[in-house]
């Protein structure tokens, strides 16, 4: 099996070094930028990568514009490197389409982990692709060609909003919890005040709000989301 090729844009020298020593044995191939221009050049020209490591605090460019730039024409799954305790951050990565954050500092197996998960997820969708297409009413989700489309207009979501939207399709009508998604989907058990399921999911509502009227996806105080049906 060949390896997975990462991108890490962030402007310490010696963490990435550190990261790319402890990531490459694993099956990793690594490529780095140690400013937001450059990171932004290798992530939309013509090199394929598998995931990008993005850090917030960046010279030239920050991380948000960054990843802002990248979702223009690249959907690449991107995990955020964030400051410890910093909720906006976080919750503003996931606004901008980030598939999910991990705080500084961070513990080496906590970091493999994640990116494990991701690109799991990523390996996985052939599999899923064999699935039928789903249609609920004026929302059809076409798992071959990874495309949503709403009212006949298209919905562009990241891999991490897809899965999700997946997930909610499959058990429309019955409450699927935020625990199971994150399990799912995120590939890790979810976190106490964690939000990214949650802003996730805000995601998918407002994409899928731009042509449609009534509301598709219902929160369940407390408990999770349900696709909702209409009777």
């Amino acid at each position: 099996m060949s390896n997975k090729s990462l991108l890490l844009i962030d402007d310490d020298v010696e963490l990435t070094d550190l990261l790319t020593e402890y990531l490459s044995p694993q099956g990793y191939d690594i490529t780095v930028a140690h400013d937001g221009e450059s990171g932004l050049a290798r992530a939309t020209g013509s090199e394929h990568f598998d995931l990008i490591l993005l850090d917030v605090m960046l010279p030239k460019l920050d991380g948000f514009e960054v990843l802002k730039r990248i979702r223009v024409s690249h959907l690449t799954p991107v995990l955020m490197l964030t400051a410890r305790g910093d909720d906006f951050d976080r919750i503003f990565g996931l606004e901008l389409g980030a598939d999910d954050y991990l705080p500084k500092p961070f513990n080496h197996r906590e970091l493999s982990a994640r990116v494990k998960a991701i690109v799991r997820r990523m390996d996985m969708l052939p599999t899923v692709s064999r699935q039928q297409k789903l249609q609920i009413e004026n929302v059809v989700l076409c798992p071959s060609t990874q495309q949503v489309s709403c009212s006949e207009n298209a919905v562009e979501l990241t891999g991490t909003e897809f899965a999700i939207l997946q997930l909610l399709m499959i058990n429309k009508g019955q409450l699927v919890s935020k625990s199971d998604i994150s399990e799912k989907v995120l590939g890790r058990r979810l976190a106490a005040f964690d939000r990214s399921i949650d802003m996730h999911v805000s995601n998918i509502r407002k994409k899928l709000g731009r042509y449609a009227e009534d509301e598709k996806i219902k929160t369940v105080r407390g408990a999770g989301y349900m696709f909702m049906v209409q009777m």
